[in-house]
């Protein structure tokens, strides 16, 4: 009878201990490696941030502080989003223009995410691309309406085809996750506000929310090693030394 008290004495401590590490790793969290709400367009150069107009023919706008009376922003204050419109290229002319994040180092697994939108019944389709550049601080966006400079990785692109009701009409969060970068990458992601003829297509976009997120820490190592002591405990309490 007490043999068997002690045995499930043994079960119980080793299940608490396994459990205990558990616990821990899934409480394990990494900080984001960058949070922009865009509360102040204007400050965004001082926090890294760059903007490039490559439109053809140069409009009178490039990324600029949300307007609350087209529609209010995902979180904050109405105006507390970045904002392109048609206006970024005169007349007929074709929409290049850059939102280009501070520099960060990538992981693969490391991911981007971010809310954006239009108008709503807009009858000018919108087009956004997220490209990532893996060569530290450069910012190269090429001269022109078509290139790409150091950004050549595409890592979406909202409405492709410039569908009439692609981009959507209600703040919309996507995400995507970087991958095959082997070892830790310095570089930076960018939006790419890119529509063809704006006298037939574009209107006005917002982003906001971004968020870049690295992966949690490995929680095996822990659980393993929660596992192992369980069993060293469980072996010298059920098998004492002879004296």
């Amino acid at each position: 009878m007490r043999v068997r008290r002690l045995l499930r004495v043994i079960r119980v401590d080793a299940i608490a201990l396994g459990a205990s590490f558990i616990v821990m790793a899934g409480t394990a969290t990494a900080s984001p490696l960058l949070v922009e709400n865009f509360d102040n367009v204007a400050a965004l150069s001082g926090s890294g941030w760059a903007r490039v107009n490559n439109s053809q023919p140069v409009g009178m706008t490039g990324w600029f502080q949300g307007n609350g009376g087209v529609f209010a922003a995902q979180s904050g204050a109405p105006d507390a989003y970045v904002a392109a419109n048609f206006n970024g290229a005169a007349a007929g002319g074709n929409l290049s223009e850059w939102l280009i994040s501070p520099t960060l180092t990538f992981d693969s697994g490391d991911t981007i995410s971010f809310y954006t939108r239009t108008e709503v019944a807009s009858i000018f389709p919108d087009r956004l691309e997220v490209r990532l550049s893996t060569n530290g601080a450069s910012t190269n966006v090429g001269a022109t309406d078509s290139s790409v400079g150091d950004f050549t990785t595409l890592l979406l692109t909202i409405n492709p085809l410039l569908d009439l009701n692609g981009y959507p009409d209600a703040w919309t969060s996507f995400t995507v996750a970087l991958a095959g970068l082997g070892a830790s990458t310095s570089g930076r992601f960018a939006f790419r506000y890119a529509v063809t003829d704006t006298d037939i297509n574009a209107d006005y976009i917002g982003i906001d929310s971004v968020v870049v997120n690295t992966p949690e820490p490995c929680t095996l190592a822990l659980i393993g090693a929660g596992i192992l002591a369980a069993r060293a405990r469980h072996r010298r309490t059920s098998h004492p030394a002879r004296s």
